[in-house]
């Protein structure tokens, strides 16, 4: 297959084209110029049950993530025609589909940036496919979960502190009644932080909340994550980014509405502070 097209299994690109509706299930895009890299890859998680597609350059992988066909994409930082990071931009102005970047082992900056930029998660290459799969299934998890609960304003729940307020049941946050756009995985992260404020939330925690996974030696995903959703809600009226502070060697701290003497303590012991406010529709 010549560089630059987009395969798929069970059927020829031609009749594909164009197509959108495709059931995204399981269905996989792998956009990376290394073919014997995809071939060993598509092999393998098809054996673990995925349909996979793939691109091998910038332009028909961006092509193809717009389709809206994948529920997830793993996407290569370099690529021919242009940069995993600047396919990564324009995805992220047109769609949430989770993406996973792959990075060569040691480029800390490559991973830090595709998760400034939007990615869910990285993984550093070389890898074992078994890892990838995982990581693959923990991001479904989140996913689904957050899918499968969908929008619920029948039976809303709404967690308020200070003045951010979060709606449960349509998964929306005001902050000082402005709107914040967040990803999937901030809200995720800001939802275990409102239940927990006046508490200590760990990295390990919000690792295993958040992105569904363990967090790993030098593993800097959490703090990305909460650096943008620090930047996001440092942009309200009344508010700034102190409003989540970091605890160092521990985790993070959110002090909306706390009082200033209240000792922080961590998440689930004894002395941690029960301060949001909680309502039902």
């Amino acid at each position: 297959m010549k560089a630059g097209s987009t395969s798929r299994n069970n059927s020829s690109p031609q009749s594909q084209a164009g197509k959108s509706n495709t059931n995204a299930v399981n269905r996989l895009l792998i956009i990376d110029d290394d073919h014997a890299l995809v071939n060993l890859l598509t092999r393998f998680l098809e054996g673990e049950g995925f349909h996979v597609d793939a691109a091998y350059d910038h332009a028909s992988g961006l092509s193809a993530a717009l389709a809206s066909d994948h529920e997830l994409i793993i996407l290569d930082v370099m690529l021919p025609g242009g940069t995993g990071f600047e396919l990564l931009k324009i995805l992220r102005q047109q769609s949430s589909v989770p993406v996973l970047l792959l990075t060569a082992r040691g480029e800390a900056v490559d991973r830090i940036l595709g998760l400034e930029i939007g990615a869910d998660d990285y993984l550093a290459k070389p890898f074992d496919p078994r890892e990838l799969v995982a990581r693959i299934r923990a991001i479904f998890r989140r996913t689904r979960e957050t899918a499968g609960a969908g929008p619920r304003p029948d039976h809303d729940e709404t967690l308020v502190v200070g003045n951010i307020s979060m709606s449960l049941g349509t998964r929306t946050v005001t902050c000082s009644n402005a709107p914040v756009d967040l990803t999937s995985v901030e809200f995720n992260v800001l939802e275990l932080l409102l239940r927990n404020a006046g508490s200590v939330v760990t990295r390990e925690q919000i690792a295993e909340v958040a992105l569904g996974r363990p967090l790993n030696a030098f593993d800097r995903s959490v703090d990305v994550h909460v650096s943008r959703l620090r930047k996001k809600l440092g942009t309200c009226p009344s508010s700034n980014d102190e409003l989540i502070r970091p605890i160092r060697g521990v985790g993070y701290f959110l002090a909306a509405s706390i009082p200033a003497d209240v000792k922080a303590t961590p998440a689930g012991s004894p002395g941690a502070t029960e301060t949001p406010e909680k309502s039902r529709a």
